[in-house]
């Protein structure tokens, strides 16, 4: 199975970190990274977007931000919108369909939304290129 889609990889925000560029260890310019990020949980650091603006990420209070009261605060709404037009990916949308139907019915369809029609790789949301076959 591809570990771009472990549940670990679904971050607080909602984010798939396993079809972010830095997962697949590339910088936004293009340059290969030395270091590729193993993504938000993996790391301990439980959300790269939000976890600085949240004090119940940042303790652990919550796993992800649909459990909070506040949900969705400013602070992901913002980058929920920059996502939906920059990546036309809602991180919103993604932790209603996890809060709904699950963890593991959303990785299933991430690898079903994500997979690659040429080789079954994965396509990285950011430049909807497939780091496997460079198509």
């Amino acid at each position: 199975m591809n570990k771009s889609f472990d549940q670990e990889l679904i971050a607080p925000c909602g984010m798939n970190c396993g079809i972010c560029l830095s997962y697949f260890g590339y910088a936004v310019n293009g340059r290969k990274r030395k270091n590729p990020c193993t993504g938000c949980i993996k790391r301990d650091k439980q959300c790269a977007f939000v976890k600085k603006q949240c004090d119940k990420l940042l303790n652990k209070k919550i796993s992800y931000c649909f459990e909070c009261k506040d949900f969705p605060c400013e602070n992901l709404k913002n980058l929920d919108r920059r996502y939906k037009t920059k990546y036309q990916m809602s991180m919103i949308e993604n932790l209603k369909y996890i809060k709904k139907n699950g963890i593991e019915k959303f990785v299933k369809k991430e690898r079903e939304r994500w997979k690659c029609p040429s080789c079954g790789g994965v396509i990285c949301v950011h430049d909807k290129k497939c780091y496997t076959c460079m198509k």
